[in-house]
């Protein structure tokens, strides 16, 4: 029994380190989830976007687990200084791997935090324009009117203009309408007035303004400016240059267009 007890001994110490592991890896696991959420939650009441708050929840959470697991590794004897140096030298690997998406990522968590659109949101960004679709951590997915999806990288998007025609209520029409300088312009004026008058759909507040723009070279222009709601926009900026269009000539008011006159010398023929 002697000869054996050296064994036991072994046996028994390598037993309690095993259970100590397993007991670390248990809780720490736990804990690592605890906190994970509680940060989720804080996150959560600040009102950050999901997207940022399930990857960086997840980030965290990887993070804390590794810990453990290098806890859990130490109280078994592993060297963790070695374990956590080729652990370093992954993420090294893994970042100069993804070095180009670094940007993407900063990019993507620039438009989480400031928000200059939203899922569902109108807008021109990075060479596209269409319904945002999703907003991840590296790229943004646009919808085209016309029903293409296009992707763009984030560093696009934050390195350009973003225009948001989704972001305000209302929105502003401005047409320029040219008319003839023969044109009773008073009448010109009366009918633009009485056409958006009659849409219901152009609001009375802010007040839509007609205003004589400009004399022009072959036309006098005026500045047609109605305030619609966001959403009716197109509809109506189509509906009203219809209108316009049939009942100037209901009215027998010119809408000029560019021409050329052409002298021929006949002496020259």
């Amino acid at each position: 029994m002697e000869k054996y007890q050296g064994y036991i001994d072994i046996a028994i110490s390598y037993g309690i380190k095993i259970v100590g592991a397993i007991l670390i890896f248990i809780i720490g696991k736990w804990i690592a989830k605890l906190l994970t959420n509680l940060f989720r939650k804080a996150l959560q009441k600040s009102n950050t976007d999901e997207t940022l708050i399930k990857f960086l929840g997840d980030l965290i959470y990887f993070a804390l687990l590794v810990l453990v697991i290098i806890a859990a590794l130490g109280t078994l004897g592993v060297n963790t200084t070695s374990f956590a140096a080729i652990i370093g030298a992954a993420g090294l690997a893994v970042g100069l791997a993804l070095q180009a998406n670094f940007s993407n990522f900063g990019a993507g968590v620039v438009i989480l935090f400031l928000r200059p659109f939203k899922v569902g949101d109108f807008v021109e960004a990075g060479g596209a324009t269409g319904v945002v679709e999703s907003i991840g951590i590296f790229n943004t997915t646009i919808k085209t009117g016309d029903n293409r999806v296009i992707i763009v990288p984030n560093s696009n998007i934050i390195g350009g203009n973003i225009v948001n025609y989704s972001k305000e209520p209302i929105r502003r029409i401005d047409l320029v309408i040219g008319v003839g300088y023969e044109d009773d312009l008073k009448l010109v004026k009366h009918t633009l007035e009485e056409i958006l008058k009659s849409d219901e759909r152009i609001l009375k507040d802010p007040a839509p303004s007609v205003a004589l723009a400009e004399l022009a070279d072959s036309s006098v222009n005026f500045n047609v400016r109605p305030w619609v709601k966001s959403g009716d926009y197109w509809a109506v900026r189509s509906d009203l240059l219809e209108k316009i269009k049939v009942i100037f000539d209901e009215k027998g008011i010119n809408i000029p267009y560019p021409q050329m006159d052409v002298h021929i010398d006949q002496k020259a023929a």
